[in-house]
């Protein structure tokens, strides 16, 4: 328990603190909310006080954290799932969380709506009836292709739930092979073996060094003719000049809500290739994060009023 004192809980903004006001329970009694950004130094109403639990902005926070250096936090709530930004913004003596159970299953029904889209070749479509062209076309079906997802966590699971009604023939790949209720699991290690037979490739992996660059030339030049390639994950996952030269071929396909550097500069080739659906990285952005993330916010609120370990911590700097 915190004793007589409320729990001092800051928001970076109304839209998470009206969130949090609608979750069911609505925000805890023995709460005292704060708005604060960090884009400036800490509200008065803070001043010399430990602050239990600070939620930074949802984009562009790793460029804030330094606002929290000198301060006593319990902790550090993040609004995302990555935090491959984390570790060198984070001032020293902090706990950081992450937000599973926020994004997944967004980026998971994006993660297969592009898989859909370029199979079905939506984007032609679309192209045509702006130039007021009617433009019948046969395409590939996701049904039935062997779609290979690397990547096993949090947002792999769902996409695996998601694409089961349709009928793939799914290979799930993660850092370490094993075998769960589903079947096998393979290993990254695995990947040669198991590209050549990728008809589309779902990326989802975490960015760290181990990832970094993973989709290059090599990667890609394993994957059959016409293959397609959606990310999901990170930008750096993936080296962009391999992605071009696929691209400018005609050989591979790409889907992607994320790209390097990001945002994709104005005039970028990927933006005009045929064969290259490109996202402004939207995988969480919809209605469903901001309940979400209230209801996160209010479960690690109510753990940590009782003095139980929060959820989802991923650094300790």
């Amino acid at each position: 328990m915190t004793g007589t004192r409320p729990l001092l809980v800051t928001v970076p903004g109304a839209t998470l603190r009206r969130a949090l006001e609608q979750t069911p329970g609505g925000v805890p009694e023995d709460v005292e909310l704060v708005e604060w950004d960090l884009a400036g130094p800490p509200p008065a109403a803070t001043a010399g006080r430990r602050i239990d639990i600070v939620v930074p902005p949802y984009m562009g926070a790793a460029d804030r954290l330094g606002a929290l250096a000198g301060l006593e936090v319990g902790l550090v709530q993040s609004q995302s799932i990555g935090y491959d930004d984390i570790p060198d913004a984070l001032p020293p003596g902090h706990v950081f969380a992450n937000a599973a159970s926020v994004h997944e299953t967004s980026t998971a029904e994006l993660a297969v709506g592009l898989a859909i889209a370029a199979q079905r070749g939506l984007p032609d479509f679309v192209r045509a009836a702006a130039e007021g062209r009617w433009a019948p076309a046969r395409h590939a079906s996701l049904a039935d292709r062997r779609v290979l997802l690397l990547g096993y966590g949090g947002v792999g699971r769902a996409i695996e739930a998601r694409l089961a009604p349709f009928e793939v023939e799914l290979t799930r790949v993660a850092r370490r092979a094993r075998d769960d209720e589903h079947g096998h699991v393979h290993g990254i290690d695995e990947l040669a073996e198991l590209l050549p037979r990728a008809e589309i490739v779902i990326v989802v992996v975490p960015l760290d060094q181990s990832t970094t660059r993973l989709v290059d030339a090599g990667f890609l030049a394993a994957l059959p003719d016409g293959a397609l390639v959606v990310n999901v994950a990170r930008g750096p996952v993936a080296d962009t000049d391999a992605i071009l030269a696929e691209a400018r071929s005609g050989r591979l396909r790409f889907a992607l809500d994320v790209t390097d550097p990001e945002p994709l500069p104005e005039g970028h080739p990927l933006f005009a290739l045929p064969n290259v659906l490109v996202l402004p990285h939207v995988g969480g952005a919809t209605t469903a994060m901001m309940p979400r993330m209230a209801r996160l916010l209010r479960e690690q609120i109510v753990r940590m009023s009782r003095g139980d370990a929060p959820r989802n911590v991923v650094l300790r700097t």
